[in-house]
């Protein structure tokens, strides 16, 4: 990367230019604060003319029947336009009527799925689901606030031999390098022994530094050349030359690589929480990062901030892929929302007490949409909060090339406090796990003394 580029944990290496009507990755990025342009899909039309988006799978919308009657219009709409759509989309794709709404599910044939409102909230169906909102735990008690919650822990990136090939290493000097994937077990590793003394079952989707997906970049090699084909390059080149090579992102080698350790991976990820390990709460977890220059000789900055995503602030070219049209739609009718949102700002206001982090500005508002009271949270349309099937909180506290961050993470973990930069300070592991622990009690204790006052399980 150049000093003009900018470093994220969601995006880390894409972002789009297209050729001949297809989709091409791309490292160039733009330094904004940590923002990086927002993902554009690779077009990928299968026999059945479908618009998939990486990797993706062909929708079955006919699991959409079961919401039928579910959600009112009024709710529908609310949530279309103020989380979901918040960039507008095409009113082909999406119709909204008094009584139904009608949502395109394959452009070519003309197909659609159409929805059936309830007539009022008191008419509304059960929402179906595997997770299972606070409000139906069991009343909390004061020694086991978390107990009965199944927790799935999501460490961000993979780290160890991989983490250079994720471009989320680097290393000042000779100390030791930084290496995202590494920074994000350690916390899991620190809070899930936290949240079962509170009563929580905890899994793991990833617990150690090799890739859930079976996959390898060699086995996308095939696909890369067909993508970098379909978007002029008609002889590719098979490998980077070195780190800074400016045509790296149209060599086959980086296109297999980001088919492997994020799309791959990720989609990897999914299929354990949806089908396996059915969690009521998804954490992922990372640690931001400003642009860096040469990861060998980073630049480090004055600047620190937290903030949190969930999933919403689609954008309108993305609506235009059937899978993640079909995505967004169930993930709405499941009313993940209702719980990730202030579950997520619950969180955030207690990773800002125990942090004393200002809140992240994305400097605009192309992908993403401030969402929540606390000032800390955003909506933004990522794999990982779109696939999950359940309420998903995904955090972003600390920027690793912060200086003051870059210390903290040099002195590794410790118990009690330490003096960083002339300031004692807890470690910063145990300081951001403590805080998630400090966000969920608080959450969860509130949620189900309500439940219990009102009488309903």
């Amino acid at each position: 990367m150049t000093n003009d580029q900018s470093v994220t944990n969601d995006e880390a290496r894409t972002v789009t230019f297209r050729h001949s009507g297809f989709v091409i990755l791309s490292s160039f990025a733009i330094r904004a604060s940590g923002f990086l342009l927002a993902l554009l899909s690779i077009f990928v039309a299968t026999a059945c003319a479908d618009n998939l988006g990486i990797l993706g799978a062909r929708p079955r919308w006919s699991v959409l029947e079961n919401y039928q009657g579910t959600i009112t219009h009024d709710e529908f709409n609310q949530l279309i336009r103020d989380v979901y759509c918040t960039h507008g989309f095409a009113p082909d794709l999406i119709e909204i009527n008094d009584k139904t709404a009608r949502v395109l599910t394959n452009r070519k044939p003309q197909k659609f799925f159409t929805l059936r409102f309830a007539d009022n909230d008191s008419g509304r169906k059960p929402v179906p689901r595997l997770w299972r909102p606070a409000k139906s735990l069991l009343p909390a008690k004061p020694d086991k606030p978390l107990a009965g919650l199944k927790i799935a822990l999501d460490p961000g990136h993979l780290g160890g031999k991989w983490a250079k090939m994720e471009e989320r290493w680097f290393q000042v000097g000779s100390s030791p390098p930084v290496q995202e994937g590494d920074l994000t077990l350690r916390v899991s590793l620190l809070l899930a022994p936290r949240l079962r003394e509170l009563g929580a079952k905890v899994s793991f989707i990833r617990n150690s530094n090799e890739p859930i997906t079976a996959k390898r970049p060699d086995d996308f090699r095939g696909l890369a050349r067909k993508i970098l084909i379909k978007n002029g390059v008609p002889q590719p080149r098979a490998n980077v030359l070195d780190p800074k090579d400016p045509e790296k992102e149209q060599t086959i080698r980086w296109q297999s690589e980001i088919l492997f350790y994020r799309y791959s991976e990720i989609r990897r990820r999914a299929a354990l929480v949806n089908f396996k390990l059915h969690p009521d709460l998804v954490l992922c977890l990372h640690f931001n990062a400003e642009g860096w220059g040469d990861p060998s000789s980073p630049t480090l900055t004055d600047t620190n901030h937290l903030h949190l995503l969930v999933n919403g602030s689609y954008l309108a070219e993305e609506l235009e892929f059937d899978d993640e049209r079909f995505e967004m739609i169930r993930r709405l009718l499941s009313r993940v929302y209702d719980e990730e949102l202030p579950l997520a700002d619950t969180i955030a206001a207690a990773m800002a007490r125990e942090s004393g982090l200002p809140p992240y500005e994305y400097p605009t508002t192309n992908s993403t949409t401030k969402v929540g009271a606390s000032g800390y949270v955003y909506a933004r349309n990522l794999l990982a909060t779109r696939l999950y099937r359940c309420p998903v909180v995904y955090c972003e506290p600390y920027v690793m090339n912060s200086k003051d961050a870059f210390a903290r993470i040099q002195a590794g973990d410790y118990e009690g406090m330490r003096p960083i930069n002339g300031v004692q300070r807890k470690s910063i592991f145990r300081e951001y796990a403590d805080s998630v622990v400090d966000g969920l009690v608080e959450y969860y204790s509130k949620a189900c003394t309500v439940t219990a006052r009102s009488g309903g399980l």
